[in-house]
């Protein structure tokens, strides 16, 4: 990989959504990391939420096990998901605000009004050498705060930018504009950036051009796009999309 590529995670989670729905043990989540590394892909990301209602533990275990790519396990700040971290022991985790009634992550996690809780949650999970992210919002002070609690990583959330951009909403440019500000900011204070959540193909061109994100986490697209084409021929769709991004 060349220095200024971006790194694609692909996101598994609604794989394991299709199996759960039917209670069956297929489609396997297992077997769509296999395909994420055939297909070219950088690392899994998968969401243990508390609730279970997609990936499951046995899925987390079988991929850390398996060790098929780089897993980027998302989670809640709980002592249970803590736990959970520090026995899997995964490349990364990226710590998420949660809402059980929520469908999808709504927004990043307020790291400001928490920093005495984060702090204590990442000092074991360092400890054992799993990089720590955190999923925020395109803010200079949940940056710093960020920053502060020693996090290695910010994955800025991008939903906004993306929903106003699927609607037409020309004020996505402004958002866009901010992600931007936001990775330059970080990258200056040595945090490594990510970003993700809404991302498909037609607006992964705009945040695949801001030169300090190192890497995207894609999921619900891809996802749905495998329909059509298979999961091998999206992903490999969207490395080529986010490739052109940069060139």
């Amino acid at each position: 990989m060349r220095k200024d590529e971006i790194r694609l995670g692909v996101n598994i989670d609604h794989v394991a959504t299709l199996r759960n729905v039917r209670g069956t043990n297929y489609p396997d989540p297992l077997m769509a990391a296999n395909i994420v590394k055939e297909a070219g892909g950088d690392g899994i990301t998968a969401h243990l939420r508390e609730d279970r209602r997609h990936i499951v533990d046995q899925d987390i275990s079988r991929l850390r096990h398996q060790n098929i790519l780089p897993l980027n396990l998302e989670m809640a700040v709980t002592d249970e998901m803590q736990r959970i971290a520090l026995d899997i022991l995964p490349n990364a985790i990226c710590l998420v605000p949660e809402k059980r009634e929520e469908r999808t992550t709504e927004g990043g996690l307020d790291v400001r009004k928490n920093i005495a809780g984060l702090r204590s949650f990442i000092e074991p999970v360092k400890q054992k050498k799993i990089r720590v992210s955190l999923f925020i919002e395109p803010n200079k002070k949940q940056i710093d705060a960020a920053k502060n609690i020693g996090a290695d990583i910010i994955e800025l959330h991008t939903g906004n930018f993306c929903d106003l951009y699927e609607k037409n909403d020309k004020s996505y440019m402004e958002v866009n504009k901010t992600i931007e500000e936001a990775a330059k900011y970080a990258a200056k204070l040595g945090l490594e950036v990510h970003a993700g959540h809404g991302l498909t193909t037609r607006s992964v061109r705009y945040i695949g051009k801001i030169p300090e994100i190192k890497e995207l986490n894609i999921g619900h697209a891809i996802v749905s796009d495998s329909i059509f084409m298979g999961l091998k021929g999206a992903i490999q769709i969207m490395k080529q999309k986010i490739k052109e991004s940069r060139s």
